[in-house]
Parts: structure tokens; C-alpha cells; sequence
């Protein structure tokens, strides 16, 4: 294969495709397409070095999806960068067994990912990506980074998510005792001097700090609160059947509903995918339970507080002040705290890096992607280039499209749809639900008396097959 390598004189042969970002998503399809020999690939990232939140890789915490959701095994479970590799690679298959856990400790799967990080031979890291062109003449992609330009027939966007700060916490926005969790574990230390800590968000993340709270400042006199805008602290659902809601067949069933109902529908899910999970909340209760032993509940200094918004959030003369209103009763309070930590979630955002070519995008009414079913965003005619995004999908795939199950998939997708044939064969079917019934037949005039036909077995539709691509995008 011709080299990629960026030297003078006669340009290299362009790669078929490019990553910008290297999270599990893009290293998931680095991975696939280490094995696919007929499509040359380039990841490229600012940061020195793979890491998987690393602020919150606190004591104890585990995944919520099963360690078969790793880089590649839904799609190739043959393949040398799956979970069960690294542990044969680690020397540690035999303690996994019988340790008999299906999901993995955070810090597992972050120290598997890195592992494979390290190995790829197409991923390159402390390369930041600062501007993205589109040379018509030669119908490529011209990708910046560290000084060099690479070319590339398609871009895949993994460039990750970005914290949420509630509109209320704008004015805190440099307070040094306001943090998001996504920094809880590098800034836990400036905690210490805190007498009273306050967790905002009922999600996982804010689970497990408050969790992880409770067992760092049990004893110590500290109060510790956890608000949350949902009405009760609710476990994540995660029934069998529940969860085909993060399968391909619910990602093409809701794909085809009309963007309205999307929208509607994404917060409407906020317990498949914005919940804690049934685990970490039993232990927070079995936490506090042990430390009322001998003592009525009220002498422990923690207050849960669901249905409670924050409206207002400032600097008071004693510390933070934070104006809450009940949601059901309409009842306001004032919580005087001395800090706060938002577990108020992430969300997609359009990387800079883009703006150059941001006028042949074709953006939706609010400003985001159009996005086909192989998560190849529209955009203009003259953009030939195959432009894809890797979880900045939720408004057009829903609930899964941040799941790491559905990672290896969606990257078997892309690698398909950018090779332009089947590298990886797919499952018609992987749901048990039918999401959407069968149309009604077309009415028809009352048939002649006469005998009663034999019965006939039902049929149902056959899913949604092959590959479709917006118009637009064309």
C-alpha cells in the first residue's frame, strides 16, 4: 500500500478516510478498520495520550453496559482488539472469570481502551485538528493538524462531548468551588475546606459523587445535598425487554419519525439513558443506613432533595447561595452551601475546526446535522466527501446514540458505507419488539358470500435493510 506519510515533493496517495477525535466511538472504528485492508485510515488527537473521563473513574464505579460492548466485539468478536483479548494480553482471563461480573469497573474499561489506543498503528495522538477544507477541484478533504495537511476522501467527527452548565450557575461560572462532575475526581482536594456540598443531578454521574462523598466525609460534620429537577430519584431502566430501546431496530424505527416527534421523545427517555443506576442507588441507601445505626435518621447531615430546580445561583455574603423552587408545590427556598458540584450532564458541539466548511453543511432549523441512517451528514452539492459524526446523532438516532453498545455497530456502518461494500455483514434483526405496526390495508368492497378461506400465517415486515442517505446529501 502506498505510504501516507506527508513528505515533499509528490503529494501522498490521500487516505479513504480521516478521524478527528479519538474516543471510544472513532478508537471503535480505528479498530475495525486496523483489519480492513482495502480502506487506508488516520485518527488524530489533541490530547498526549487516550483518557475516558478521567474525573470520574472514582473508586468502585462500573460500567452500565456489559464488557461485550467493548471496541469490536458485536460486530467481531474474532477481532484482536476485543475486551477478552486485552485480558488474555494482561494475563488476566482466568481472574475475570471467576470474578463473574458482567460489567466492568470504569477504570478497567478506560485503562482496555488505552491499551488499544497505544497499540493502533493509525491513531495519533498530540495532533489537534485546527481546520478542515474541501478542495473541489480534487473532491478531498484537506485536515490541519500539527503542522502538517493530510488528505482524506471522507471525515468521521469524534470529537466527543462537551460539559453542561445550567443557565443559573452562569454567574459561578469561575467560582472555584462550582465544578462539573466531568472534573469531580482531579478537583476533589478543593473540596476538603467545604463544610456543606451540594450535587446537582440525579444521573449516574451525580450518584456517584454523592456516593463517593458520603464514604470520603462520613464523620466529619459536612452536609451533604443532592438536588435533582426529576420528582423522585429513579433507578435507570434496565429490563431485557426495556432495554431493545438501544438496539439498531429502535436507532432505524427512530430515525423514521418526523423530527418534531424526535424531540419530543429524547427527554421524554430520560430514564434509559439520564438515570442512575438500581446498583449505586442501593448502595447510597445501604451507606446511609449503616450510619443511622443507633441514631434516628435525622442527626446525619444529608439532605436528598428531588424535584427541586435551581432558578438562581450567586455569590452571598456567607458563601454560594443557590434560589430553589419545589416543581410540585411551587414552593421557593434558598440552599446556603459552600459548594456545588453539576452533574448536569454533556451535550455535542460543533468543533471549530469545521468552521471553514461550515457553509456546505446542511443544518437543520435549529442548527444541527441532518443525518442519514449510516450517520453521514447532508451538506451541500459541491461537498462530495463523505462527512460523518459519531455521537452528535441523538436528535435523528435517539437514546442509543450514546450508548457504547451500539459503538462497534455504528462504526461497522461508517466502514461499510465509506469501503462502499459489506466489510462487516450486519444483523437484520436484533429486537424482539416490533417498534412500528404494519400499515393498514387499503379498504376494499365487501367480498361475494361464499366459503371461509384457510387461515393463513401471519407475516411480518422485514426490518429496515440495507443503506439510505438523505437526499440532501447528494
Amino acid at each position: 500500500m502506498t505510504s501516507h506519510d506527508d513528505t515533499a515533493g509528490r503529494p501522498p496517495e490521500p487516505y479513504d478516510l480521516i478521524g478527528v477525535g479519538i474516543g471510544p466511538f472513532n478508537l471503535s472504528l480505528a479498530a475495525l478498520a486496523d483489519r480492513a485492508e482495502t480502506v487506508s485510515a488516520l485518527f488524530l488527537d489533541a490530547r498526549p495520550e487516550f483518557r475516558w473521563h478521567p474525573g470520574m473513574l472514582v473508586d468502585g464505579a462500573r460500567m452500565q453496559v456489559p464488557f461485550l460492548a467493548d471496541l469490536v466485539t458485536l460486530v467481531d468478536p474474532t477481532n484482536p482488539w476485543s475486551f477478552l483479548n486485552y485480558l488474555r494480553d494482561q494475563q488476566r482471563l482466568f481472574p475475570f472469570y471467576f470474578g463473574e461480573r458482567f460489567q466492568l469497573p470504569r477504570r478497567e474499561y478506560d485503562h482496555y481502551c488505552r491499551w488499544a489506543a497505544d497499540r493502533l498503528p493509525n491513531c495519533r495522538f498530540g495532533s489537534p485538528v485546527t481546520a478542515v477544507h474541501w478542495d473541489a477541484e480534487e473532491r478531498l478533504y484537506l485536515v490541519h493538524a500539527a503542522g502538517a495537511v493530510h488528505r482524506a476522501r471522507h471525515l468521521v467527527l469524534g470529537t466527543g462531548t462537551e460539559p453542561v452548565r445550567p443557565a443559573a450557575f452562569a454567574p459561578l461560572s469561575r467560582h472555584p468551588a462550582v465544578l462539573h462532575s466531568a472534573d469531580y475526581l482531579t478537583r476533589r482536594r478543593a473540596l476538603d475546606a467545604a463544610r456543606d456540598v451540594t450535587v446537582v443531578g440525579s444521573g449516574q454521574s451525580g450518584a456517584e459523587v454523592f456516593l463517593d462523598l458520603l464514604r470520603h466525609r462520613a464523620g466529619d460534620g459536612t452536609r451533604l445535598r443532592w438536588l435533582t429537577r426529576t420528582r423522585a430519584i429513579a433507578p435507570m431502566e434496565y429490563s431485557k425487554l426495556g432495554l431493545e430501546q438501544f438496539t439498531p431496530d429502535y436507532t432505524r424505527y427512530f430515525h423514521g419519525l418526523p423530527a418534531d416527534v424526535r424531540d419530543a421523545l429524547v427527554p421524554a427517555q430520560w430514564q434509559l439513558h439520564k438515570a442512575a443506576s438500581a446498583e449505586t442507588l442501593a448502595e447510597i441507601h445501604d451507606h446511609l443506613y449503616e450510619r443511622t445505626v443507633g441514631r434516628p435518621i435525622d442527626a446525619e447531615p444529608v439532605e436528598i432533595l428531588p424535584g427541586t430546580a435551581v432558578t438562581e445561583a450567586a455569590q452571598g455574603p456567607g458563601g454560594l447561595e443557590l434560589h430553589c423552587r419545589h416543581g410540585d408545590s411551587g414552593r421557593r427556598h434558598l440552599v446556603r452551601t459552600d459548594a456545588v458540584v453539576l452533574a448536569t450532564g454533556y451535550r455535542a458541539v460543533r468543533p471549530a475546526a469545521l468552521d471553514p466548511i461550515a457553509d456546505l453543511i446542511d443544518w437543520d432549523e435549529q442548527g444541527r446535522y441532518r443525518v442519514d441512517l449510516d450517520h453521514r451528514v447532508a451538506t451541500r452539492p459541491e461537498l462530495t466527501g463523505g462527512l460523518y459524526v459519531q455521537n452528535a446523532e441523538l436528535h435523528t438516532h435517539g437514546v442509543g446514540t450514546p450508548d457504547l453498545g451500539l459503538g462497534a455497530h455504528r462504526a461497522a456502518v461508517i466502514l461499510n458505507a465509506v469501503a462502499g461494500k459489506t466489510l462487516h455483514p450486519l444483523p437484520h434483526r436484533t429486537a424482539w419488539t416490533t417498534f412500528l405496526p404494519p400499515s393498514a390495508p387499503a379498504c376494499a368492497p365487501p367480498a361475494a358470500p361464499g366459503p371461509a378461506p384457510a387461515p393463513q400465517p401471519a407475516v411480518l415486515p422485514r426490518p429496515q435493510e440495507g443503506t439510505e442517505r438523505a437526499a440532501a446529501s447528494r
